[in-house]
């Protein structure tokens, strides 16, 4: 997940790293899910609840919260009200009714956890069906832990010094990256280079596009790119010069497929997404509000909304299991949403937004133009404003995938709480120039966003670079993106079929530059601590991974393995992957079974 001049996907835990055991045959066994913690209850006081019997649909429950009575499905009503505090007598009781005559209220096919295949080329080596129709039935142990459905994060919960010569705000901003940056540094310390030096680590964490320099060299290096006059050298509007955002306007029509003409006085100019994150955490929040954010999820962005505008984040749970075969692993469902967002007023926190990151980093996951509106439906719902952030859209490599740009959506259910996230970073392979561009109708959102500009501005020749790069349609149409989808296509089969080869699960859509894999039967025990260990064992054997807990994942053992790489760094980061996995030993079959899907 590290990128140049951002935060690296890394844990500050510090276990000893273990001597790898010696080599064992490696034996085959179904990955198991992580014990899952239940949410925390609702409040007692003021709380009261009402079924509403709805004959056209499934009874439903009505809480009355605050700030007002909320209609949730028996499901997620069941989750908020089966907590750790106390209820009243009356709802405790109603409680236990509902959570018996749920089963019978549901269809028979969802009234038992199942798990079944989806069918699609999107999950590898997850034990399931194969699509023939059959359910293989997940067994339960009556004193398993609900389900985890959300977490209300703590950025500073670890935080443990100061600095005499910083304030208390300097002291946690200093600590952050002290805690987060311990992979990037001993990577940049022993950085691979095939002459100077070949036993250096080889970066498979990084999210970044190393495929295609040639391409951008030749096209950043013509006369057209250089190009000095007065203008360029002074103050700018700081929004971005008109000139740019009339480029940033039509390129963006173009790509995203916008019904209408998108207008450039709805665009902002910044030097990257982080700095777009940032500067909305401080407009659109006060302190100590949150957003909520699917996880896992790119987990830099919870610095990005702490360190300037003490924003938190709420974790949206996903997870691995496959219920049906019309869902798939680590999906977002309206009803997950509703049970973090009551989740999180049951605690007490505001919730302001929501994050959504189209294609999704580290799944590789799209969301459907379906799901986006419903998405966007329950953040009307409930006056809560989305960011979309989609700087991976031109980054999908498949042609078979379907992706769509919540800009291309024939209506908006609130424009003015929608905000589109885009940089050239990931697309175009140029992290170091640090552009970014925030797109939203709601000019009081882009006034504010506009005002700290003047820390986050882009120099006026890197803005007449970007104009030029994002007008001249033929080279990225006809050149640059075919050859960049190839490229990535051939990375991913070589790093996929490696997988296979190994007979490791994981799951990638054919969007972005990595895969999420499953590691999860590597680790002794089902803890982040196994994990923290086998990635430093991974960093020991020289190959730099991004483990699970640095995206909120909640089931230890998942790791991003990013393959926007040449074939040769790619060859023996992978040869170095599989010599500490076959030093690893496996499970052993008769452990406690975990819950898993495979096509």
């Amino acid at each position: 997940m590290t990128r140049p001049g951002e935060n690296s996907d890394t844990d500050n835990a510090s276990p000893e790293p273990r001597v790898p055991a010696p080599p064992a045959p490696p034996r085959r066994r179904e990955p198991r899910f992580a014990e899952q913690e239940g949410p925390a209850g609702p409040r007692a006081r003021g709380l009261s609840a009402q079924v509403l019997a709805l004959p056209s649909r499934s009874p439903r429950l009505q809480l009355s919260l605050p700030p007002g009575n909320q209609e949730l499905t028996l499901p997620a009503a069941l989750a908020v009200l089966q907590g750790p505090c106390a209820l009243p007598p009356a709802l405790a009781a109603l409680s236990q009714i509902l959570e018996a005559g749920h089963m019978s209220t549901l269809p028979q096919k969802e009234s038992r956890m199942t798990t079944a295949c989806p069918g699609s080329d999107s999950i590898q080596g997850l034990p399931g069906n194969k699509g023939d129709g059959l359910e293989r039935e997940c067994s339960r142990k009556p004193d398993q832990k609900p389900l985890k459905f959300y977490g209300v994060g703590d950025p500073t919960a670890m935080f443990c010094s100061s600095s005499p010569y910083l304030s208390s705000r300097g002291s946690i901003i200093k600590w952050f990256w002290d805690s987060a940056e311990e992979g990037y540094r001993t990577y940049h310390m022993d950085e691979y280079d095939e002459d100077k030096n070949p036993s250096g680590i080889i970066n498979l964490g990084t999210s970044e596009n190393k495929l295609c320099f040639d391409l951008l060299s030749r096209r950043l290096s013509q006369s057209d790119m250089l190009q000095v006059e007065p203008s360029l050298l002074q103050y700018p509007d700081w929004r971005g010069h008109l000139f740019l955002r009339e480029e940033v306007a039509r390129f963006l029509s173009f790509y995203c497929r916008s019904p209408a003409p998108l207008k450039p006085e709805n665009v902002v100019v910044l030097n990257g997404s982080a700095s777009l994150f940032s500067a909305l955490a401080m407009v659109l929040c006060e302190a100590a509000e949150a957003f909520l954010i699917p996880a896992p999820y790119y987990g830099a962005i919870t610095q990005h909304v702490y360190l300037y505008g003490n924003v938190r984040l709420v974790y949206v749970y996903l997870d691995s299991e496959v219920t049906g075969l019309e869902t798939r692993p680590f999906q977002l469902t309206v009803e997950k949403l509703e049970m973090a967002l009551q989740g999180a007023n049951s605690e007490g926190v505001k919730v302001k937004g929501l994050i959504l990151i189209n294609p999704q980093n580290p799944l590789g996951d799209i969301y459907s133009p379906a799901e986006l509106q419903e998405y966007l439906e329950f953040a009307k719902r409930h006056e809560l404003h989305v960011m979309v952030d989609e700087v991976y859209m031109l980054s999908v490599f498949e042609e078979s995938v379907g992706y769509r740009s919540v800009l291309s959506l024939e209506r908006l259910p609130d424009p003015q709480r929608t905000h589109v996230v885009w940089a050239t970073s990931k697309d175009f392979g140029i992290s170091g120039l640090r552009f970014g561009t925030l797109y939203t109708e709601n000019q009081d959102v882009a006034t504010a966003v506009t005002s700290l500009c003047r820390y986050h501005g882009l120099s006026g020749l890197t803005q007449y670079q970007m104009a030029q790069l994002l007008r001249d349609r033929d080279w990225i149409n006809q050149v640059y993106l075919p050859e960049n989808h190839a490229r990535l296509k051939a990375a991913h089969t070589y790093v996929s079929e490696d997988l296979r080869a190994l007979g490791i699960p994981f799951v990638s859509r054919g969007a972005g530059f990595f895969i999420w894999v499953d590691l999860r039967k590597y680790l002794p025990e089902a803890t982040f601590e196994e994990e923290v260990r086998l990635w430093r064992r991974f960093l020991e054997n020289k190959v730099l991974l991004s483990f699970g807990k640095a995206f909120e994942c909640k089931e230890p053992g998942w790791f991003r393995l990013v393959f926007s790489d040449k074939t040769h760094r790619l060859r023996l980061g992978m040869q170095r992957v599989r010599q500490v996995l076959e030093g690893q030993p496996q499970v052993a079959e008769d452990a406690p079974p975990r819950q898993n899907q495979e096509p």
